[in-house]
Order: structure tokens, then C-alpha cells, then sequence
């Protein structure tokens, strides 16, 4: 029984291989990856939806990578960026560095919404 479930695994695995095309997700995908991690990170003090203000963190919809890249990974804003609510209560959140375009791509997406 093991070695039947390690091969119904390992038969998985190639079919996906042999069906992906080797390139990177396409922007819509993107997006809707970046919409996963908002959703299930960033909603804990920004607003379910990103256009609205969240109970502790501004509405982000449109949010540059610049500035999500400064706020999520280093806990800074930009040069020159005035911040929206000056609380400093946002922690970093590094884990997040692979996932920085795909929150980028959906919070523009966000932006023109609607």
C-alpha cells in the first residue's frame, strides 16, 4: 500500500511537470497569488478590502512595489513618502520578500477596481 501511494505521488508530480511549460506564472496568476497572501496575511490589520481603511492599517490599494518592498521587509517607507497613519505598529514581515510582486500585482489590480 505505501509503495502504491509513493507511486500515485511520484505519477502526480511528473504529470504536472511534464504539463507546466517551464515559465513563470502569467500576471493574471500573479495577481491572484498576491490576492492569497493579502488575504490571508495582510487583512489581520488592513481591510478585507484594500481600497478601505483596515482597524489598524490604511487602505493600500495601488501601493507601489517601492513601498511595499520598504514597509513589509524593512519596516521603513521610501524617501520622500509620507505615510498614511504614522503609528509604526506594521512589523516586518521578510517571509513575505518571494511574494512582493504578487501582492504588487494585485494591489494595482485592486486600485483600478470597481
Amino acid at each position: 500500500m505505501r509503495n502504491r501511494h509513493a507511486l500515485g505521488v511520484a505519477t502526480a508530480m511528473a504529470i504536472a511537470v511534464g504539463c507546466s511549460n517551464g515559465q513563470e506564472q502569467a500576471v493574471p496568476d500573479l495577481a491572484a497569488r498576491g490576492e492569497h497572501y493579502y488575504k490571508n496575511v495582510c487583512i489581520a490589520c488592513h481591510n478585507g478590502d484594500p481600497t478601505n481603511d483596515g482597524t489598524l492599517g490604511p487602505a493600500i490599494a495601488g501601493s507601489s512595489r517601492a513601498l511595499l518592498e520598504a514597509k513589509v521587509l524593512r519596516g521603513e517607507y521610501p524617501a520622500g513618502y509620507t505615510p498614511k497613519r504614522n503609528t509604526g505598529q506594521m512589523p516586518r514581515l521578510e517571509y513575505l520578500e518571494p511574494e512582493i510582486d504578487a501582492i504588487a500585482a494585485y494591489l494595482a489590480a485592486a486600485n483600478t477596481d470597481g
